[in-house]
């Protein structure tokens, strides 16, 4: 089997697990879980949750907890898309190639939707705690739990959400330091997430989710880089969202501050350092070097 039919039959996988753990949208408040289900099914990359399985995968057995944390990981990604989405913030009328969730039903569900993704995340994800079944596994769940909150919160991607709102204003002075905080919070703290929780749930020691993290960490800042490239050399029809909207929102990104060619060399140089990472672990995972090297490279 070749790269891309695994990755097809693993991200079916995933797209399975995700779609078990959705509520189904009735009762009362069966807009806002209606609402919540066209922002997840909407598809996407499936990037954090595939990253979650694959790096459990390189330090043996992560119980069937890990699926509660796929899925919880994916529900806190499309929230923040939603929120992203709003007039208030991008004012996006696409995503993933079809209307954003506000342009459909309202901002007001869109606001609400995205705080019961962010919930439903926390309820999804406490629930590996009634599939742990040592102590171990509780210990492993708390750590999860613990990462997955911080990362998704205003010490990770919240935080980083803030500091790119904040950077948008004309009385703000944005340096390279502010770039890389919002790119290492707003984009790699979920990558960190999943990457960190995956080896957290199969036993990775200290060092070892320290090295993830740095792994992880690179991932995010050159995926967020080759984002800014594609807001400039693609099209709304490759990328299934609005091109140029850096330019349209006066953001300061990588690509403006250093042209092109330094943004893909330094794509190239996170990539390898990443990739560096994983191949030194006592056991690999070509699938997983694989698939980092083509999310960085992606052309949409």
């Amino acid at each position: 089997m070749n790269f891309d039919e695994e990755l097809k039959k693993k991200t079916g996988e995933v797209e399975q697990t995700i779609a078990a753990w959705l509520p189904k949208p009735e009762g009362f408040q069966s807009r806002v879980l209606e609402a919540m289900e066209y922002a997840v099914s909407a598809g996407g990359k499936r990037l954090r949750p595939l990253l979650m399985k694959e790096t459990a995968a390189l330090f043996g057995e992560a119980g069937e907890g890990l699926s509660c944390f796929m899925a919880a990981i994916e529900f806190i990604h499309t929230y923040s898309l939603i929120h992203d989405d709003l007039p208030a913030l991008d004012n996006d009328d696409y995503r993933r190639g079809r209307k954003t969730t506000h342009v459909v039903y309202g901002e007001d569900i869109a606001v609400i939707a995205g705080d019961g993704l962010l919930n439903y995340a926390f309820e999804t994800a406490l629930r590996a705690f009634g599939k742990a079944v040592t102590l171990e596994d509780y210990m492993r769940t708390e750590l999860a739990m613990n990462i997955l909150a911080r990362k998704a919160g205003v010490y990770g991607m919240i935080g980083g959400q803030c500091a790119d709102l904040l950077a948008e204003k004309p009385e703000t002075e944005v340096t390279e330091e502010t770039l890389l905080y919002i790119h290492k919070n707003k984009t790699a703290a979920l990558i960190q997430a999943a990457m960190t929780i995956g080896g957290a749930l199969a036993g990775a020691d200290e060092g070892e989710l320290v090295k993830l993290e740095k792994c992880a960490e690179n991932i995010g800042v050159a995926f967020q880089i080759q984002d800014d490239i594609l807001d400039v050399t693609s099209s709304t029809e490759v990328l299934g969202k609005p091109v140029g909207s850096d330019e349209k929102n006066h953001k300061l990104t990588y690509l403006r501050l250093h042209g092109l060619e330094e943004s893909k060399r330094q794509v190239e140089e996170l990539s390898r350092e990443a990739v560096a990472i994983l191949q030194s672990f006592d056991k690999r995972n070509l699938f997983l070097e694989n698939l980092v090297e083509q999310l960085i490279y992606r052309e949409k």
